[in-house]
């Protein structure tokens, strides 16, 4: 097998007997990882597979892998609408070769692990895997996951509020709509209480009933626990690209950027709650009532955008103290797209260390899922390893 892999990692003791395993990432900056002779060897990220011209040489990357010797196993995201995993499913049928399937957010996890060489029995992880969106075990989106995690597989302890993507993939595309969902349970309290707000005046400029009557049917309306979202609806609240981004985390980008101005000197938190349930549940409501407050008292966008941040560092800190006594783990692993943000990737290790535990972040591979395919392969060659164990 030859290709652009241009990332080599060697991976700790266990992998040397894996077969050839060639995992085809995601969809946004899908990558490619083959595992063999005990190295994983990436590509850079390839880009957005909707694009017809990444689509194609997508294609030609994983065709090439196929001029040689064949891979014994194909892996792929669990998200059954991926082109890159669509494309996987019909290479495994062609070729008559094991296809597997791993949940994208235990991939990012295990993408972090493998790049800190942690050994193949190790002691599980508190992952924290923060993302745009990745499809959930339970059918829902995910995209704000606190996961107990290995090779082997993952527990989901906690997640961030499941909140309607208004409009399924418009409310990628258009901040003020994830804004509107967040704001939507505490609506006739924000209406009454904070009409001179300029964000509460501009949705309401929107058809609000209609709207609400798509989050209570579900039309067109996901429930999605992402922190993508939650950073698109913070920005669009503030005024940052409220109406429209023209790429990825554009509006996310500009909201860390505010929050970099004053990030030292404006850091108490913002109020938030956690919810018992079938995991925790980062509760945001009381965040958007003091937010709402503040932007009618006339705070600087930028002290906001500062608070925000500190809100989430404090709140992750937060869970992982609480989950601590109940399981034990003593390392919190940090992947995802998110973590692209200079703020959190800095000070929330900090937070967590003062606390006592270890983190591993990303050393070789990105944060974003350009590194997912590195989870993937490694999570799918443990898992041929307990069918067959000569790993």
């Amino acid at each position: 097998m030859s290709g652009p892999f241009t990332i080599q990692i060697d991976l700790p003791g266990g992998f040397e007997g894996a077969g050839a395993t060639l995992a085809l990432g995601g969809e946004l900056k899908s990558s490619l990882c083959l595992i063999r002779d005990g190295r994983a060897q990436l590509t850079e990220a390839i880009g957005d597979l909707e694009q017809e011209d990444i689509y194609r040489h997508f294609i030609r990357q994983v065709e090439s892998q196929f001029e040689g010797i064949l891979p014994v196993r194909l892996v792929i995201d669990r998200h059954p609408d991926y082109l890159s995993s669509q494309w996987g499913e019909k290479l495994a049928r062609q070729h008559g070769i094991e296809l597997t399937a791993i949940q994208h957010h235990h991939a990012h996890i295990a993408a972090v692990m493998a790049d800190n060489a942690r050994p193949i029995d190790t002691k599980p992880v508190l992952g924290f895997a923060l993302d745009g969106l990745g499809f959930g075990d339970d059918g829902t989106i995910w995209g704000g996951e606190i996961l107990l995690a290995d090779y082997h597989g993952f527990q989901r302890l906690a997640c961030f509020q499941p909140v309607a993507m208004l409009g399924g993939a418009a409310a990628i595309h258009e901040p003020w709509r994830n804004t509107m969902a967040h704001l939507m349970p505490l609506w006739h309290q924000v209406s009454d209480q904070f009409i001179d707000v300029d964000i509460v005046q501009f949705l309401q400029g929107k058809p609000v009933s209609v709207l609400k009557n798509m989050i209570e049917s579900g039309l067109n309306s996901p429930p999605a626990s992402s922190c993508g979202r939650l950073f698109d609806a913070v920005a669009a609240a503030l005024g940052v690209y409220r109406e429209r981004v023209e790429f990825e985390a554009q509006a996310a980008i500009n909201l860390e950027q505010l929050a970099t101005s004053c990030f030292e000197d404006v850091s108490q938190p913002y109020a938030m709650q956690l919810d018992e349930g079938d995991c925790l549940i980062l509760n945001w409501q009381p965040m958007w009532l003091e937010i709402l407050s503040d932007l009618q008292n006339g705070v600087e966008a930028a002290h906001i955008a500062s608070r925000f941040h500190h809100t989430l560092i404090h709140a992750l800190t937060l869970v992982a103290t609480q989950l601590r006594g109940q399981h034990g783990f003593d390392r919190i692993a940090l992947s995802g797209g998110v973590f692209q943000n200079r703020l959190l990737s800095n000070w929330l290790p900090k937070a967590l260390a003062a606390q006592g535990f270890e983190v591993l972040q990303h050393k070789q591979v990105p944060a974003h899922d350009g590194g997912l395919s590195l989870g993937q392969a490694v999570v799918a060659s443990v898992q041929a390893h307990k069918k067959s164990p000569q790993l």
